[in-house]
């Protein structure tokens, strides 16, 4: 299986993770927005295991607990990835992946508190919360 790199934006921390990811969405929600200080974050979700880090480890700023967290570098900031669904599932932030994925984000989440000064122009499904 291929690896794909990823790290933050001052390279503090950097992290290895299996091309496989299972599922791709844009997610508009104000949470998502205000954690990466854009109209929306384009996540990744793949089984937690698939997901190693490689460096700074030790540098990472955790927001939440130990099963449903975001993952920020300590130093500059960058949201790495989310922990969610009881700690099984990585989220991760497509924005800071250094390699192409094969997947592309697939629909548009939480459309019902995106921000409105934005505006969603291409064809992907739309769901008011999260896609059923």
């Amino acid at each position: 299986m291929k690896r794909l790199s990823g790290k933050c934006f001052c390279g503090v921390v950097e992290y290895a993770v299996e091309d496989a990811f299972v599922y791709a969405a844009n997610c508009h929600c104000s949470d998502c927005r205000r954690t990466t200080g854009s109209a929306f974050k384009p996540f990744a979700g793949i089984p937690r295991e698939k997901l190693t880090l490689v460096k700074g480890s030790d540098g990472l700023l955790i927001y939440g607990n130990a099963e449903n967290h975001d993952a920020h570098c300590g130093t500059c900031g960058s949201l790495l990835y989310s922990l969610v669904r009881e700690a099984r599932w990585v989220h991760v932030a497509m924005g800071t992946l250094v390699d192409a994925p094969a997947i592309r984000p697939t629909h548009h989440i939480f459309v019902g508190s995106k921000a409105p000064w934005h505006e969603i122009t291409d064809d992907l499904p739309q769901y008011e919360g999260h896609k059923l």
